[in-house]
């Protein structure tokens, strides 16, 4: 653990990270050089215009209480994934407000909510890496306990939602998808869904070496973890806006975590259509002897419809998910960029960088 010296201690210059339009490579990007400050809290942000200054009225007094309380210093990433009210201009006017511990990363259009905590990390500074949502209903009061984990020695910390708020058939379908995932991909998170969640400088570092196009972070770093934990943190409704995610984007999402880290849906798969072949070899068995012993049947003609229905639902079944998984591989070879950052607002920007973040921020 470092001096209390050694953290307030004149903080070096870092690079800056990227230029206006300048796309992310697909190379290998890892953190260099030491850390900064102490933490670094990752906020993607998505048309949350009417609840952003709410953010800023909690979460800036959060931090500021934990570096009176001790000693930590902390910085700020919002990353505009892409807004399309004027969340991006708000966020440039908190720049100047508290241009010290502010950072703003602003993407050229829309590429969802994974892609942009992980072109956070790539910014990061800190050494212990906090993710929180926009919309307030993870309170950033709770960070301090995150902290508190992550200093008994924890190197990732999960949460659970305590008295989720969410309607019945989302907390139905989420403890559903939970029980779904667990078996199929072996990943232990109690709450997929929380985005309140802690990480080790270490464990965002091998995230960042990760360079899919499809992912789920939480479970990427649970599988790099050597200490991790979950905790409780409060859930409160959404301080203004509506949700982000549809019913669709949320079974894509599951989808992404499924597929991302197992095989055992297309292994099911093979082992079923495996036990269909045998049944339908018995089947045209006890069919031919019946024919032998019986003679002609009109009677079955619908049974075999209903059979072959099934049979032909199953086969459809199994092409869509082997689609899901070629896919997955086809947006990877086809060697895109991830994302495209169109400017960085920063205190260590060059002053031409800076003045063209301003201009698009005011434009969107």
């Amino acid at each position: 653990m470092s001096t209390l010296e050694e953290r307030l201690a004149p903080r070096p210059e870092w690079p800056h990270a990227s230029r206006p339009g300048e796309p992310a490579d697909r190379s290998t990007h890892v953190l260099t050089g030491s850390p900064t400050v102490d933490i670094s809290v990752v906020v993607p942000v998505y048309n949350e215009e009417a609840g952003l200054h709410q953010l800023f009225a909690r979460l800036y007094p959060a931090l500021d209480a934990i570096t009176m309380a001790r000693g930590l210093r902390y910085e700020i990433v919002f990353v505009n994934d892409g807004s399309r009210d004027r969340s991006a201009a708000i966020l440039s006017d908190q720049f100047r407000a508290r241009p010290d511990v502010t950072r703003v990363v602003l993407f050229n259009a829309n590429y969802g909510q994974h892609a942009a905590i992980m072109a956070g990390f790539e910014r990061v500074r800190g050494r212990f890496i906090v993710t929180l949502d926009a919309d307030l209903q993870n309170p950033p009061e709770e960070i301090a306990r995150l902290i508190d984990a992550m200093e008994a020695g924890h190197d990732y910390v999960g949460t659970i939602r305590r008295a989720r708020k969410d309607s019945a058939w989302r907390k139905t379908a989420s403890r559903a998808m939970n029980r779904i995932r667990e078996r199929i991909t072996h990943i232990t998170m109690t709450d997929q869904g929380c985005m309140l969640r802690a990480y080790d400088r270490r464990i965002v570092e091998t995230i960042n070496q990760c360079r899919e196009i499809n992912t789920f972070i939480p479970a990427l770093a649970y599988t790099f973890a050597n200490n991790p934990v979950e905790i409780e943190v409060g859930h409160a409704e959404r301080a203004a806006g509506e949700s982000k995610y549809s019913l669709y984007a949320l079974i894509r999402l599951n989808f992404d975590l499924v597929t991302g880290f197992s095989v055992v849906p297309l292994q099911a798969f093979s082992l079923f259509g495996a036990l269909l072949s045998a049944a339908s070899a018995v089947l045209v068995v006890w069919l031919a002897l019946r024919r032998i012993f019986v003679g002609p049947e009109a009677e079955g003609l619908f049974t075999l419809f209903g059979i072959a229905f099934f049979l032909i639902g199953v086969t459809l079944l199994g092409i869509g998910l082997l689609g899901e998984y070629i896919g997955r591989i086809y947006e990877e070879v086809r060697g895109r960029p991830r994302w495209i950052v169109q400017a960085v607002i920063e205190r260590d920007a060059p002053a031409a960088d800076q003045n063209a973040a301003d201009q698009r921020a005011a434009k969107q």
